[in-house]
């Protein structure tokens, strides 16, 4: 008989196995978080949920816990197919939520989980997928192309989870999902995790889900309580260059992410930083799958201390000792500053988050302070201030200090003095006297224009017989045209000599081909008769 160690209540009380508790005890996890503690039951008792909790909070032990459980009964039916389907966003969120099922299921028998992302070969995927499994993790994209194979047999399906499926929803993964849940059995129970049931998960989820319970912990998007979020306003790319080598070097004993925009500027940060003698190395989607797996491994060893990634990796990296994450770039969408700083700060430790804002990036830093109502710590490092600070006047040394207002403390252009005027007042200028004018009935000024004097003596009169002849260049006019010869002899006397070795007007007809000279349409009939190639 086992006795009860202490926290095993907890779990118990949420109706897991016996075996699958003393399994999360061994592993020092004893009592359910509040997200674990809402959704496990619903599932327990076999209704479809939506849930959304803030990142960081358990979520993946949450649909994977009665998941697991639910295989410690028999199946409904026989075959090889899964009885669990989990859908994630991207191949390193697959890679762990497959890992954390494999250590809960340890005490379970014959529980199989196979995982399906992109960059594995097919070969290698399709000798797994003809085993028998329970549990299979797999990206939208790389599952629908095995079942348009018919490799893999969904028959026995009970469960199915879609985890981040707001992510989901931003990479464009709609329409292989639709295309998935299509074909499973319409008798299974879903689940949707999000961090966030914006109206747009809730509509995608609709047609999914059956009269779904919904469990939302925390206000949409709020940002983790124990991560210090500050910012370093920045003047550009190289000042962002030295302020991410510098605060990397003040945490020498911390590994970090270092967020980016681009493939091309995370290989070229990751070179940069290690020339400055930091272990970093970068992480993005044109990686093959072995190779972003080789990187997080050298994280998770500490054989490297800062990652450069892309949004790619905003999801599924869950490592330890990540205590600080640096946005080189902010994100185009609010929603993923969220999960980027959950990288750090997870199971209740401590972690920093440092952007770094220029005047381009301002735009997407007010959205994110609003929506989210942080209050951003503003830093400085000696040496590297900013010369851009929003909300003050211009910096020692600028040219005189900044007005106030939109105008930089000009008047807006009203008016006449606006359109092309430089904003000069021309309501006060003095009318002008030198021209002439007059008075319409309606009482408008319009002036009179001076008649052209000398039109004769400025050579209008001789420029108007000009011509480019040979007579005109001598300086003698004459009228254009009234010297040529009629059209029909204007080649007369032109020989074949005057034109080099072809007479003028030959054609490789057989009449002219002995060299005889001839008109043009002159031995034929009138085009209009109808017959001019006839005989």
């Amino acid at each position: 008989m086992t006795h009860p160690v202490q926290g095993e209540s907890g779990f118990a009380a949420l109706g897991l196995s016996t075996e699958l508790i003393r399994e999360l005890t061994k592993q020092g996890i004893t009592e359910p978080t509040p997200i674990q503690a809402q959704a496990i039951p619903v599932m327990q008792e076999g209704h479809d949920l939506m849930a959304s909790a803030q990142t960081g909070t358990g979520k993946t032990a949450a649909f994977l816990l009665p998941a697991i459980n639910r295989l410690s009964r028999p199946a409904t039916h026989h075959g090889k197919g899964p009885r669990i389907l989990v859908l994630t966003p991207t191949r390193e969120l697959a890679e762990q939520v497959a890992k954390v099922a494999i250590s809960y299921a340890r005490s379970t028998q014959r529980c199989k989980v196979v995982t399906v992302t992109g960059g594995v070969p097919y070969p290698v995927q399709h000798r797994e997928l003809a085993l028998p499994l329970e549990v299979l993790v797999a990206t939208p994209g790389r599952l629908t192309d095995l079942m348009r194979s018919g490799r893999i047999d969904f028959r026995r399906l009970e469960l199915l989870v879609l985890d981040e499926a707001d992510r989901m929803l931003d990479m464009g993964f709609i329409d292989e999902v639709e295309a998935i849940v299509a074909q499973l059995p319409q008798n299974r129970q879903t689940a949707l995790f999000s961090a966030t049931l914006s109206e747009a998960v809730q509509r995608f989820a609709a047609p999914m889900l059956k009269d779904p319970r919904k469990v939302e912990l925390a206000p949409q998007g709020l940002p983790t309580a124990n991560v210090q979020q500050a910012v370093h306003w920045a003047d550009g790319y190289e000042h962002k260059l030295k302020l991410t080598a510098k605060l990397l070097q003040a945490a020498p004993e911390t590994q970090s992410i270092v967020f980016v925009a681009t493939k091309a500027d995370a290989d070229s940060i990751a070179d940069w930083l290690r020339l400055e003698g930091i272990r970093a190395d970068a992480m993005h989607g044109d990686l093959q799958q072995r190779v972003r797996r080789k990187v997080l491994d050298r994280l998770r060893r500490s054989e490297i201390d800062v990652l450069v990634a892309t949004d790619v990796a905003a999801r599924g990296i869950d490592v330890a000792g990540i205590g600080q994450v640096l946005n080189f770039d902010l994100p185009k969408f609010a929603e993923d500053y969220i999960h980027r700083i959950g990288r750090t700060g997870r199971a209740g430790r401590k972690g920093s988050a440092i952007s770094l804002v220029t005047k381009n990036d301002f735009g997407a830093y007010t959205r994110i302070s609003r929506r989210y109502e942080v209050q951003f710590e503003q830093m400085e490092l000696e040496g590297l201030e900013a010369r851009f600070r929003p909300g003050q006047g211009r910096p020692q040394g600028d040219r005189g200090a900044r007005k106030p207002g939109g105008y930089a403390g000009n008047k807006p252009r009203t008016g006449q003095g606006g359109g092309g005027w430089k904003g000069r007042d021309h309501e006060h200028r003095a009318p002008r006297t030198d021209r002439p004018h007059t008075h319409t009935e309606g009482g408008e000024r319009q002036f009179e224009r001076a008649p052209r004097e000398g039109f004769q003596q400025r050579g209008y009169e001789d420029r108007q017989h000009k011509s480019y002849g040979h007579q005109a260049r001598e300086g003698q006019p004459r009228e254009f045209n009234r010297d040529r010869a009629p059209r029909e002899d204007r080649y007369a006397g032109k020989s074949g000599e005057a034109r080099g070795d072809k007479p003028y007007g030959k054609s490789y007809r057989d009449g002219n081909r002995d060299g005889q000279r001839r008109e043009f349409h002159h031995d034929g009939p009138p085009r209009g008769n109808g017959n001019r190639y006839q005989g």
